[in-house]
């Protein structure tokens, strides 16, 4: 198939999106996923990924077997590259300049942080209880449940994250975090805050810690690759029970957001109430909004006999251009 012509500013527009779901990706309760389907992204996002790890697994597989390159090949060209390569530099400018904006933020107002992060978070309960399908069997509420009680507990644990933390860590919280790109309305970044390992994350950011940075992206490539395969197994053979347990889980860690607390995760009494409770409110406003824009966009998709969340071939081969 002959290479796509570039073009600039469908260059430019994708860069755009890209740099739409690194700031949703650096927020705490906003889904990178949820983005990615507003800008209609998402099945390309997903299925070149996926391409582009396959194909570095067989890069290096095949070529220690030395049975040529031809499997690594095949997945790299079906990446559209045209497509993510503008995305990932838009999704990587949005990151650095969004965790330079957020890190004052936290540092000096921790109660409207964490109060606008839970309004976030509590609003994007809606998308995996919603995707479970109503009404809800009673073994999808019993496993809710437990899995609430399991993130209360782990969540409530005094945290103690270290200002350099073991890299090891670094790399596992980066395949913990990763796997909320293929679930619209589960954020990657609240993930990272239920594990202690946000603000480290978001200071080498800003303080170009190429250390961190590097082994976070190995992390993240890893999980991809293992992680994210099984938990899109499990989405498409025990979809209703996968969603109920993840819905279970936010609920759960919600505990970890309360805006309240000391530096060691000891909750206490309520101190400034109004203001929290406006960041709270103003939470629930951004995601209600990005909800509804989302619905609108993928009713309208569905009835074109688009399939929004599972990409197909015509996502990854179809025409650059789109």
């Amino acid at each position: 198939m002959p290479s796509p012509r570039f073009r600039p500013l469908s260059a430019l527009l994708n860069a755009l999106r890209g740099a739409l779901i690194g700031i949703a990706e650096i927020i705490p309760g906003v889904s990178g996923g949820t983005i990615a389907l507003i800008t209609g992204v998402y099945g390309t996002l997903i299925g070149s990924a996926g391409h582009l790890v396959r194909g570095v697994v067989a890069f290096v597989v095949d070529g220690v077997r030395r049975r040529g390159q031809d499997r690594s090949r095949e997945h790299f060209a079906q990446v559209r590259w045209g497509v993510i390569l503008p995305l990932a530099v838009g999704m990587f400018l949005a990151v650095v300049v969004a965790a330079r904006m957020l890190a004052p933020l936290i540092e000096e107002h921790p109660e409207i942080a964490r109060a606008l992060f839970a309004g976030l978070i509590v609003t994007s309960l809606i998308v995996p209880a919603r995707m479970v399908g109503w009404p809800w069997h009673g073994r999808e509420w019993v496993a809710a449940a437990v899995a609430a009680v399991a993130a209360f507990a782990f969540s409530s644990i005094p945290s103690a994250a270290p200002a350099d933390p073991p890299l090891a860590l670094v790399a596992l919280a980066a395949a913990l975090a990763v796997c909320a790109l293929v679930l619209p309305g589960v954020s990657g970044s609240f993930l990272l805050v239920i594990v202690g390992m946000y603000e480290p994350t978001l200071n080498a950011v800003n303080d170009r810690d190429f250390a961190y940075l590097g082994v976070f992206i190995v992390g993240a490539v890893v999980g991809l690759s293992l992680f994210v395969s099984a938990l899109q197994w499990l989405l498409e053979h025990r979809r209703r029970m996968t969603l109920a347990i993840m819905t279970g889980l936010m609920v759960g860690s919600l505990r970890a957001l309360w805006p309240w607390q000391t530096e060691e995760g000891e909750v206490l009494a309520p101190g400034d109430v109004g203001v929290a409770a406006l960041a709270f409110l103003a939470g629930v406003v951004i995601v209600a909004v990005l909800l509804l824009v989302e619905s609108r966009l993928v009713r309208r998709r569905a009835v074109e006999g688009a399939d929004v969340l599972h990409p197909s071939a015509s996502d990854v081969t179809g025409d650059q251009a789109r």
